[in-house]
């Protein structure tokens, strides 16, 4: 079964989130579980946990169905001491937060040199980021995100993801979420069948499917191999509506959160909609 649904809102407390989403009729969802623009958020009360996990249990969701994202602050392969430590206890207090919420799995974007340190150390920088909140944290798996490769952003290559997974000490607590727009950007075509088989063999042989936690379904606004990290409706933009067939009829994709990030929540709904009929 695949699970299908949308990155939503937290306007008004955890639990309006869960509500969203069933509103939306999705079978998955995304959220953040802090204001993603602050580097420190009030603390998760017994009341905040309390409501989260009633509206879960009202709704029929479970942690399997839910993959949170962490602030797009956090860089984990950052260059300076400070604020690489300042990302692995932001990243710390994420995972902490996932935990008190009983939620199995946290979406993080890997990180970025900033043009002052080399591709190999910043990835280095990164699993070392990770094995260090691993070694203080329990049950929640860290899940990297593939980039676009926009700037000095790494991930864009399926090489640098499983290069982190490669240094990751406890490997039954790490996987991917694979963003098809930023796959695309970066180089990975998905715009007929045959692409998508190519694509997803490569990363069947470079990373695996025991790695794969979760997929973001986003069409991309920027051009194909054009690093630029824009995301669109779905067969609204250059990938068009084929991959995301595609990767509904893929078993290999059932029984992880499915996400879409696409740019106009109003088509939601009906997004989820189709995605479901295509199984």
């Amino acid at each position: 079964m695949k699970y299908i649904g949308a990155h939503v809102s937290i306007a008004g407390g955890l639990e309006y989130a869960v509500e969203r989403a069933a509103q939306l009729k999705a079978t998955a969802f995304a959220l953040f579980t802090k204001n993603q623009r602050q580097w420190c958020s009030p603390s998760l009360t017994v009341e905040k946990i309390t409501r989260f996990h009633l509206a879960c249990i009202k709704n029929n969701y479970t942690s399997a169905q839910i993959m949170p994202h962490s602030s797009y602050l956090i860089n984990l392969g950052h260059p300076r001491s400070y604020e690489l430590n300042k990302s692995r206890t932001a990243l710390l207090d994420e995972v902490l937060r996932c935990q008190k919420l009983n939620l199995r799995l946290l979406n993080c974007h890997p990180g970025s040199h900033l043009q002052q340190i080399t591709e190999d150390k910043c990835l280095e920088r990164i699993s070392e980021s990770i094995n260090i909140v691993l070694n203080q944290t329990s049950e929640v798996t860290v899940v990297i995100e593939n980039t676009a490769g926009q700037g000095s952003n790494l991930g864009f290559l399926f090489e640098h993801l499983s290069t982190i997974i490669r240094d990751v000490e406890d490997k039954s607590r790490i996987g991917v979420c694979i963003d098809t727009c930023h796959a695309f950007a970066s180089g990975y075509d998905l715009r007929s069948e045959s692409n998508c088989i190519e694509t997803f063999s490569e990363f069947e042989k470079i990373i695996g499917f025991q790695y794969l936690r979760g997929v973001h379904l986003n069409d991309s606004k920027g051009k194909f191999n054009s690093r630029v990290d824009r995301h669109h409706s779905l067969g609204l933009g250059n990938i068009g509506l084929t991959a995301f067939h595609w990767l509904m009829k893929d078993p290999r994709f059932n029984g992880i959160p499915m996400i879409l990030e696409t740019v106009n929540p109003d088509l939601w709904k009906d997004e989820i909609a189709w995605l479901k009929t295509r199984q």
